[in-house]
């Protein structure tokens, strides 16, 4: 406490506030405190005239006091406090919490002097024995020493009061006005551990019990030279509060107050992944309506109703220049382009035909079945990576193999599938091997004893499987799942 009795360091105190957040960087803060002061002067003083609390002290006897107190004070107010470092712009959340605060508030306060010994007496004896010999102590520290020990610490007497001042539970009450900042540093969602200091000034010259200038004196004689009424000082008493405290975030979930939390942060989310933002749904013009946006189309005026490729392009599988769509002939050889405008082609009968047909006839005279196959080249199916599904596409390039097949009842064809890497590997490419068989006995009613199943290959495109002429080649056309536990569903 700073007054005109110089205060003991340090005394105790204890606190208790509830604050509620209205904004990130502002919010009200309700405070209660309980304190305890003390002071001792290690200078005699002689202005005591005009205090009732130094009663059975004579100045004409050369008395001199050692102004002394013991006060409890108690305040409540309302605070406003100020976040100074919440708003982070490169930094989501912080362990650390700068904040200053002031407000308004009422003080009580009830101070006592130690005026009288045990016996009821005063203490005049002791305190003229250590006025005359202060000269010959070290320091001030001694002074203080040698006045505790002759004292009790009775503290009997109650101080001097204002009479027009205020009285609250029977004690003497003034406005306040409180300034301070602190430091608050996280240890959890739930608390977190501050450190304040609190400066409290109050209206009044009478917290630690003396308000009077100090008077001119002859101590140790029975006259007084040149004595003065004593004066009122004119400066008021306030208080220092230093505090440690542990908060806790009033919650039923673990939460956080908004000035431990960073406005900026929860824009910078809803900009990143918006949630409360209601946005327009773009506008991607597509004249064709093809699915793919004008202005990465190459083909801008697509015929309704054909694939199209990234590109926008209609496709072409046989690339014989008319697209799928409208292609009656979806493979069309090479060696039987160009077409017509269906997309058919006219191929050439080979020179050899009816020769090969003539062998073909022969062997089959003698149970050779197979031989002499002219199927030609066939088509490749691709899959989709991690997929065994026929695509729309895989299953018009197998109609094409089906219709060949059934032109050339005499030919096997084998159906080879690639990937030797792994298990899973080898039994993706079964699994698509198997999906391109059963869809050509199934769907196509080829019979299952034409074809050769072929799988886990090894250099070739683990997506792509490859018909050939199996002809003249031996092998199963049917496999178990090597792996079956790793067979893929779709």
């Amino acid at each position: 406490m700073s007054g005109d009795v110089r205060s003991i360091f340090p005394t105790g105190g204890f606190g208790l506030h509830v604050r509620k957040a209205l904004g990130y960087v502002f919010s009200l803060r309700a405070e209660y405190t309980w304190n305890r002061a003390r002071g001792l002067n290690f200078s005699p003083s002689g202005g005591y005239t005009r205090n009732p609390a130094w009663t059975g002290y004579n100045i004409a006897n050369g008395d001199v006091v050692y102004y002394n107190y013991k006060t409890t004070i108690q305040d409540l107010s309302i605070q406003g406090v100020v976040t100074l470092n919440n708003v982070r712009f490169h930094k989501a959340k912080t362990g650390f919490n700068l904040y200053a605060f002031g407000g308004i508030g009422g003080t009580i306060y009830d101070t006592w002097v130690n005026a009288k010994n045990d016996a009821g007496g005063t203490y005049a004896a002791l305190f003229k024995t250590v006025a005359a010999g202060a000269s010959g102590y070290s320091n001030r520290k001694d002074i203080k020493k040698k006045l505790k020990a002759g004292m009790d610490k009775s503290y009997e007497t109650h101080a001097e009061t204002d009479p027009l001042q205020p009285k609250l539970f029977g004690k003497s009450f003034k406005p306040s006005f409180q300034i301070g900042v602190g430091m608050a540093f996280k240890l959890s969602n739930k608390f977190n551990l501050a450190v304040e200091e609190r400066f409290t000034a109050v209206k009044t010259d009478l917290l630690d019990g003396q308000q009077w200038q100090e008077n001119t004196y002859v101590p140790g004689g029975t006259g007084v030279v040149g004595v003065n009424v004593p004066a009122q000082t004119r400066d008021f008493d306030s208080y220092n509060f230093f505090s440690i405290g542990l908060n806790y975030n009033i919650g039923k979930k673990a939460v956080e107050p908004l000035w431990w939390a960073n406005p900026l942060d929860y824009a910078y989310n809803e900009i990143n992944a918006p949630r409360h933002m209601k946005l327009p749904k773009p506008v991607l013009d597509d004249a064709d309506g093809d699915g793919v946006t004008d202005q990465f189309d190459h083909e801008p005026n697509t015929p309704a109703g054909c694939p199209v490729d990234t590109h926008g392009v209609s496709k072409d599988t046989d690339g014989d220049g008319v697209p799928d769509c409208k292609d009656k002939e979806l493979i069309t050889p090479t060696q039987c382009q160009p077409v017509d405008a269906d997309g058919v082609g006219k191929c050439p009968p080979p020179a050899c035909c009816a020769e090969n047909a003539a062998k073909i006839d022969s062997l089959m005279q003698y149970g050779v079945r197979g031989k002499g196959c002219g199927i030609g080249d066939l088509p490749s199916v691709s899959f989709a990576n991690g997929s065994v599904t026929l695509s729309k596409d895989a299953k018009a390039v197998l109609a094409s193999v089906a219709e060949k097949m059934r032109n050339n009842p005499n030919c096997k064809v084998a159906v080879s599938g690639y990937g030797e890497s792994s298990k899973k590997a080898q039994q993706l490419s079964w699994d698509r091997v198997n999906a391109v068989i059963k869809y050509l006995v199934e769907k196509e009613g080829i019979s299952e004893d034409r074809f050769i199943f072929k799988f886990g290959l090894g250099e070739g495109d683990d997506n792509t499987i490859d018909l050939k002429d199996g002809t003249g080649e031996e092998g199963p056309n049917t496999v178990p799942a090597p792996h079956p536990n790793l067979r893929k569903k779709k």
